[in-house]
C-alpha cells in the first residue's frame, strides 16, 4: 500500500481495520513502517546468558511465546505464564513442543510453588515483587525489561491528552528501590529513551488503539480534530518523533535468603 497517496480517512480506516483484525498481541502492522533507535542492551542476549546457567526457568506473561521460543534451547524445567486467553492457546501450540508448560495466570499471583525456579524472566509484564521473590529459590536470578511511565509522552502531548501515569511513577530508580526493599541484590540497572518515528497517521492510530492505556479513552472520533492536525503536521514536517522509556534490571535473591 502506498501510504503517501492515501487520504487521512483512508489511513485511519486501514489502521482501525488492522487493529480489529488482530488475533494475538503483536505489532506486525508497524513492522517496516515506524523506525526505532536501538536500546543500549540486548534483552535476548542477556536472557540467553542467564538461561545457559539455569535449570528451572519461569517466563512471566509470555504472550504468544514468541520471545521465549527464540531463546531455545531452554532449561529442563521451563514454565511460562499467560493471562490473556487468545495468547494461551497460541503459546501452548508454540511452546509445548519445546517442553514448556504454559500455566494460566490470574492477576499478579503466580501459579507456581515456593522456590520453584532459579531464574525468572519478565519482559514488559506487571508483577508483584513479593511473588517473584516467592517463586525464586535462594541464589535465583531475576531479569526484567520494563516500559517506564515516560513512554511515548509526545503522543499524549500531540493529542492534548493527559498521560496515563504520573511521569515519574515507574522508573528504573523506583524499581531498584522496590527490589532492594524486598531483599534482592541488584546487579545491574540501566534506563534508556530510544526515539521512535511515526511516518503517517495510520501508525499513530494503530499504536494508540492497540496500546489503549497510553491515552485512556482514545477514540478517533473523540480526537478527530487533533488527529487531523497531526496528520497535516506529519505530511508537512516529516515523522512525529516520540521516545520510548525502557529499563532493564538484573537482580539476585541472596543465597542466605529465608
Amino acid at each position: 500500500m502506498d501510504d503517501v497517496n492515501l487520504s487521512y480517512d483512508e489511513l485511519v480506516a486501514d489502521a482501525l481495520a488492522a487493529a480489529d483484525a488482530m488475533r494475538r498481541w503483536d505489532f506486525d502492522y508497524l513492522e517496516g513502517r515506524t523506525s526505532t533507535d536501538p536500546l543500549p542492551w540486548s534483552y535476548p542476549n542477556l536472557a540467553r546468558d542467564a538461561i545457559s546457567r539455569s535449570r528451572r526457568l519461569l517466563d512471566m506473561d509470555t504472550g504468544g511465546g514468541e520471545v521465549l521460543a527464540s531463546l531455545a534451547p531452554l532449561p529442563p524445567h521451563t514454565v511460562a505464564t499467560e493471562g490473556w486467553e487468545p495468547n494461551i492457546r497460541v503459546a501452548r501450540e508454540r511452546l509445548e513442543p519445546l517442553g514448556v508448560e504454559v500455566r494460566r495466570a490470574h492477576g499478579e499471583t503466580l501459579p507456581v510453588e515456593d522456590g520453584e525456579f532459579d531464574l525468572v524472566l519478565n519482559r514488559h509484564a506487571a508483577f508483584d515483587v513479593a511473588e517473584v521473590w516467592r517463586a525464586l529459590a535462594p541464589g535465583g536470578h531475576f531479569l526484567m525489561q520494563q516500559v517506564g511511565s515516560r513512554n511515548d509522552l509526545e503522543l499524549n502531548a500531540a493529542l492534548g491528552a493527559p498521560p496515563a501515569l504520573e511521569p515519574d511513577s515507574d522508573t528504573c530508580a523506583g524499581a531498584v528501590a522496590g527490589l532492594e526493599r524486598q531483599g534482592f541484590q541488584v546487579l545491574e540497572a540501566v534506563e534508556a529513551f530510544p526515539a521512535v518515528r511515526f511516518h503517517n497517521i495510520a501508525e499513530v492510530v494503530y499504536q494508540l488503539t492497540i496500546v489503549s492505556w497510553q491515552a485512556p479513552g482514545f477514540d478517533v472520533t473523540r480526537y478527530d480534530a487533533k488527529l487531523r492536525e497531526l496528520d497535516r503536521r506529519i505530511r508537512a514536517e516529516g515523522p512525529l518523533v516520540v521516545h520510548n522509556h525502557r529499563y532493564i534490571i538484573r537482580a539476585v535473591k541472596p543465597d542466605d535468603a529465608p
